[in-house]
């Protein structure tokens, strides 16, 4: 006879194994005296696993997350999972409510971690998640897209010197991996001083969904779950492995006028040093600069509000060995985007 998996308790719940629950943490109280809760859906496997925690909204203004998770969860395969999935799609909830990056006491969650139980509002929201959510896990997924008004290639961020980092940014399946330094404060920064294996999927443009940079990934998560054995492997034939590159460093390249700003390259293109990456005028055309790049590299996010001050952020350009053959293996990827059905099954945003 097999042994029945232990239910999991969380939050003071009791999800049985074979089952599934969402879960309101107590998160915080308005003016208004309504409670504040951050929901935390639980997929509970009949067999032994990995706790995978996949999060979004960090950034409350980050919503492509949010998305990605609500399409993860619709996922049928996850049913009959191994091990225990922690999706929580809105973790920065009343910065997601108010549209904005930041909390209400402006400062950034994800510059809070560990937390403190006694400090800012932001460091006592970091001291739940922790100690509540991300004690639990023995992986994560964190998601991400760039800043109000600029927008990000698909890419992966990890701590490669950690060999569980690297190991899911590989099976995660894009071709950009940015070997990315740990921020202190940040929940990868954390996670990886517990020793829980952590990558961060950064793709598209705050308040905003990028159908493309969505689709890609929840296909990530679908593989990185498939790389721990918590789903069963793909019954689709099997097709060429995904190449990825990893990119040691990477520099912005800023305005140096004030203007009006027209880019002519986009996200995935190969650049030159010294090549023209757009331009800056008055709204007379009687000052105008070229934006060059600094390096070679590859183009991994870019600024697209056309109005720019002095020092701006513009073009971000991440270095590679081999620029020119990231830059096919991206547009590769594009194309397969467009022309594979989703793993998660949804009709895309137009």
């Amino acid at each position: 006879m097999v042994k029945q998996r232990a239910a999991f308790q969380f939050g003071g719940r009791e999800i049985p194994a074979g089952s599934r629950a969402t879960v309101d943490l107590p998160v915080a109280q308005l003016y208004t005296h309504t409670p504040v809760n951050m929901p935390v859906h639980v997929i509970h496997g009949r067999r032994d696993g990995p706790v995978l925690l996949v999060c979004a909204a960090i950034h409350g203004d980050e919503i492509a997350g949010v998305e990605i998770i609500r399409r993860l969860l619709k996922l049928p395969a996850l049913n009959r999972i191994s091990g225990t999935l922690l999706a929580v799609p809105i973790v920065n909830v009343l910065g997601f409510v108010d549209r904005t990056r930041y909390l209400p006491d402006r400062r950034d969650l994800n510059r809070s971690f560990p937390g403190s139980e006694r400090g800012s509002l932001a460091a006592r929201i970091a001291y739940m998640f922790k100690n509540d959510i991300l004690d639990r896990a023995t992986h994560v997924v964190d998601l991400h897209t760039a800043a109000i008004h600029r927008a990000n290639l698909p890419q992966v961020r990890a701590n490669l010197a950690d060999p569980g980092s690297a190991e899911l940014a590989r099976a995660f399946g894009v071709p950009v991996v940015i070997n990315s330094p740990l921020i202190e404060g940040s929940l990868r920064h954390v996670a990886d001083q517990k020793g829980v294996p952590v990558v961060t999927y950064e793709s598209g443009e705050a308040l905003r969904f990028d159908e493309p940079g969505i689709k890609a990934g929840g296909q990530g998560i679908v593989r990185v779950m498939r790389h721990l054995g918590m789903l069963s492997p793909s019954r689709a034939k099997k097709t060429t492995p995904r190449e990825h590159f990893v990119a040691d460093s990477s520099t912005w390249v800023r305005a140096e006028q004030d203007g009006i700003f027209r880019a002519a390259v986009g996200l995935g293109a190969h650049v030159r040093q010294g090549q023209v990456l757009g331009y800056i005028s008055d709204p007379f055309g009687e000052r105008e600069i070229a934006v060059e790049a600094s390096i070679d590299g590859l183009v991994i996010g870019r600024v697209n509000l056309p109005l720019v001050h002095e020092g701006e952020a513009l073009f971000h350009l991440a270095r590679f060995e081999r620029s020119t053959q990231v830059a096919r293996h991206v547009e590769v990827f594009r194309e397969r985007l467009e022309v594979e059905e989703s793993a998660l099954g949804e009709p895309p945003i137009v």
